[in-house]
Order: C-alpha cells, then sequence, then structure tokens
C-alpha cells in the first residue's frame, strides 16, 4: 500500500535494509545502515523483522505526507521532530494518520537518522537487498530515473499492510548519548608490520579530526601522519572498518559504501560497533584509536550483545 509522499527529501535520505551480502565477487559492496544499532531499534519499536527496509536520512530534513493511518519510529542523531507541527518524540512508536505531515529538523547531536514504518517500507530487492548504494546505482527505489538514487520529492513510498500495535518506548537510559567520547577500538593487521614502532605509538596515543572528505564510502581523519615502508601492494579485498593509510598520512576508515578491493596499506581495522559511533560524527569531531587483540574484541562484542539483549521496550500509555 501506498504510505508517504515525500515532500522534501531532506539531506542524503536513502532507502536501507541490512544490507547486500555475498556480492563482492561481482563487485557490488555492503551498503546498508552506517548506524545498525538505531537502525535495528526503530524497526523493533515498529515490531518489524531486525533487517526490514527503512530510511537513513543524514543530518535531517526529511519531510513526508502519510496517505495511510500507520505507525513510525525514529531513532538515531537528535533532532526535532514534528507531526502536524506538533513535536513528537524520538525513540518511540507514532501513531499516523493520513494527512499527517511529519517532518525532521537537522541533527543537534549526531549525524545519521533512521525513520522506520511499521510492516517496512515495500521495496523490490536488486542483488538480494533493498540496500541503496549511490555510487554503484542499485537498491532503493527500481526504475530508471529512481534506481540508486536518495529520495526525491514526490517519490511515492509503500510499506506492508500490517495490524496497528500499541504503541513502545525505548528507555532513556538505553538512548546512546552522541557527544560521549568516540573510542575506536582497534585490531591490527598483518599489515601493521610495514608501520614503525613511533609511527604506531603516534596513532594511538593523540586525537584525529574528522575531516570535511566523510561521507557514506569511508571517513578521512585529520591527524598526526603515520607512513608505512610499503611502497607498492597488490590490490586486496578490503573489510568494514579497514583504515587504511594513502601516502599523505592521513588515515581512512572504510565504511559501508567502500571500494570492494584497494591497494593501500592498512594499519588495522576498527571493530564494526565502533563504526557505529564513527558514522554518527560530523566534520570537526573528535577520535582517538585504542589497539585491542582480536580476542578482546570478541570478548567486547559479547558484553554489547548480552547488555543489547536486556533492553525492553516499554508501552506508552
Amino acid at each position: 500500500m501506498n504510505t508517504f509522499k515525500v515532500i522534501n527529501p531532506g539531506v542524503m535520505s536513502l532507502l536501507q535494509d541490512a544490507g547486500r551480502f555475498g556480492q563482492h565477487n561481482i563487485g557490488l559492496t555492503v551498503g546498508g545502515p552506517m548506524d545498525p544499532f538505531a537502525f535495528t531499534w526503530a524497526n523493533r519499536l515498529c515490531l518489524n523483522e531486525a533487517g526490514a527496509t527503512a530510511i537513513e536520512t543524514t543530518i535531517g530534513g526529511l519531510q513526508l505526507e502519510a496517505m495511510v493511518d500507520t505507525q513510525i519510529a525514529i531513532t538515531g542523531a537528535v533532532t526535532q521532530v514534528k507531526v502536524n507541527n506538533q513535536d513528537s518524540p524520538m525513540w518511540q512508536t507514532l501513531n499516523i494518520k493520513a494527512g499527517d505531515k511529519i517532518k525532521l529538523g537537522f541533527a543537534s547531536q549526531g549525524a545519521r537518522i533512521y525513520l522506520a514504518v511499521a510492516g517496512g517500507f515495500d521495496v523490490e530487492a536488486q542483488f538480494g537487498s533493498t540496500a541503496t548504494v549511490v555510487r554503484e546505482g542499485v537498491g532503493g527505489l527500481t526504475g530508471a530515473d529512481s534506481s540508486g538514487k536518495g529520495l526525491a520529492k514526490t517519490d511515492i513510498l509503500a510499506s506492508h499492510k500490517v495490524s496497528a500495535m500499541n504503541p513502545l518506548a525505548m528507555p532513556s537510559l538505553a538512548i546512546p548519548n552522541y557527544d560521549a567520547e568516540c573510542v575506536l577500538h582497534t585490531v591490527l593487521g598483518y599489515q601493521e608490520a610495514s608501520f614503525s614502532r613511533v609511527d604506531k605509538a603516534s596513532f594511538f596515543s593523540c586525537e584525529y579530526t574528522v575531516s570535511e572528505r566523510a561521507d557514506r564510502m569511508g571517513y578521512r581523519m585529520l591527524g598526526p601522519e603515520i607512513h608505512s615502508s610499503t611502497s607498492a601492494m597488490l590490490s586486496e579485498g578490503i573489510c568494514h572498518g579497514a583504515i587504511q593509510v594513502p601516502a599523505d598520512g592521513q588515515p581512512i576508515i572504510l565504511l559501508n559504501d567502500r571500494q570492494t578491493i584497494g591497494g593501500y596499506p592498512k594499519i588495522g581495522s576498527v571493530m564494526a560497533r565502533d563504526t557505529a559511533k564513527l558514522a554518527q560524527l560530523t566534520q570537526g569531531k573528535k577520535l582517538r584509536f585504542e589497539p585491542v587483540s582480536i580476542e578482546d574484541a570478541h570478548g567486547i562484542n559479547q558484553i554489547q550483545k548480552y547488555k543489547e539483549s536486556q533492553i525492553t521496550l516499554v508501552e506508552v500509555v
């Protein structure tokens, strides 16, 4: 059923599901939500499957008009949400009536905002996923003028029809603080041996700043230069979170829309849980790297999974 009409797409609003996996052999990257935590909870607040298609918008500005009665949830970066010019909460199920106008302001903390609809958006999958990757021209709304593109004014969004539910809310203590210190736990890779002990000490002891060159493909850092002794290498597969170091010595953290292969040396890889925190940083924000072993990384993951399993949504009275 047609659910929303796009009045204003805002800044880089993309339809995303959990991601396009298993397609690297044909050169397609994963895509998917930059902040899987906020994405997943937007869907849970709508009682959707964890990977249901939702909207990811960068910074904000998205405006929609409802065409049917439905329910939505908005999570992620802190922004002002208005329904018919009335303030509405984030991290909570919202009842929407046909004709209602939904407007997102611009983020005051964080960068990525997620809007899920009950039942999930009904979008035709391409190569096994609805995830929009603009650089590759795949995912999102299908059609000659829309496939692989961000949402545009007058686009019509459909959703799967489901029964109404009692509104739910995320406990306030479980809502992320996007102004908290950003520490990126990093597992060193086999190419770390090509970086001197001095460069590695500098990398892990100094602060870096997010540059203006930060997008879904990768975040370029500004800070102390580090250099590899490797002058040339064969291109190889690149994992999510890989920290590659080009000739200028400024690290680049590769993210969801990264290329599938690359030839720059890599000092290591940021844990996926921490790339979600990185994706909520805007230009000028500070961060630091902290080395961890693979075993410690697994431990951190298990602890965080347990903590998330203990989060219980509460019914809104």
